[in-house]
């Protein structure tokens, strides 16, 4: 891999993937709307095409992708809850931007699309920790439209032949996750709320779990995806810790007052089973979120 594209690249984890692929002496473009995406994630070192994917003529980014080896399609709009508010704008994202960056980079001749997919395909799971081949029943706009994306890879790398592998995140924390807005996960918010000396926001009943991620684990398993295996044909991969914390343990990580929140859709248990990742491409977790709140916390002053 000697030049690749990363989708939402100013966003949280495209800007770390984005530094690791720099640190690896990769020439590194970025298309990123910023509507998200921070600036204060951007390196000097990464050429940034300030667009909305959805916006750019097919030609027009076809020859974009010219001569590139890797795309990381990092680009989307996240998280549950807004998606059931408004389906409409991030089926555009999520789904239509996913086709237009699979059928540019089939006629640009890449060599692989690395997709972010997201473990909300699954919606509420049966079997924990829960392998790739439990059955897809998505809860929300956002868990269905990431699966779509799933299975336009799939397509693309079966009848156009461009290889393809989607990476199913558990909930991803770590560096410049966002503190504020819609999008924000739940670390977020309670930091923020620890900023601001007011109590953390629990919604249900606090007793779901959630498998946290940490950022630079995904990083490391695009990096592992994009390498030179004989081709994914559209396979793919659990990206979780393997362990999972209730939001009531993470509130109590934080150690701030609670205070009850609404009713929301979600489901009730995620925890990865990453045993395909670490046999086929030898991807391991290493993150411990208890050891990463304390540190933050102390970052942070609160």
């Amino acid at each position: 891999m000697k030049k690749a594209i990363v989708t939402g690249g100013a966003g949280f984890i495209g800007s770390n993937l984005v530094d690791k692929l720099i640190d690896m002496d990769i020439t590194v473009s970025v298309i990123d709307d910023f509507s998200t995406g921070r600036m204060e994630n951007t390196n000097s070192n990464a050429f940034y095409w300030k667009r909305d994917i959805s916006d750019i003529d097919i030609d027009e980014l076809t020859s974009f992708m010219q001569g590139v080896d890797i795309v990381f399609h990092t680009a989307a709009k996240a998280r549950v809850q807004p998606s059931i508010e408004d389906p409409l704008s991030f089926n555009k994202a999520n789904v239509d931007s996913t086709l237009k960056i699979l059928l540019a980079a089939s006629r640009a001749g890449v060599k692989r699309v690395v997709y972010s997919a997201s473990s909300s395909a699954y919606g509420n799971a049966t079997k924990f920790p829960t392998p790739e081949e439990h059955t897809t029943n998505p809860l929300s706009p956002y868990g269905l439209q990431k699966y779509i994306g799933e299975q336009y890879c799939k397509v693309f790398s079966e009848v156009y032949g461009l290889d393809t592998v989607s990476l199913r995140y558990f909930n991803v924390y770590g560096e410049r996750m966002l503190l504020e807005g819609a999008y924000c996960l739940v670390l977020g918010i309670f930091a923020k709320q620890m900023l601001e000396g007011k109590p953390l926001t629990i919604n249900n009943d606090g007793n779901q779990r959630r498998d946290f991620t940490y950022v630079g684990d995904v990083v490391n398993a695009n990096i592992l995806a994009a390498q030179n295996y004989d081709k994914f044909n559209g396979d793919v991969f659990n990206i979780g810790n393997g362990k999972n914390y209730s939001v009531n343990e993470v509130a109590e990580m934080f150690g701030g007052k609670t205070t009850q929140g609404k009713k929301v859709i979600e489901p009730f248990q995620t925890l990865a089973d990453n045993s395909k990742a670490s046999l086929i491409m030898n991807w391991n977790p290493t993150g411990d979120l208890p050891s990463w709140i304390k540190k933050y916390k102390e970052e942070l002053g609160i």
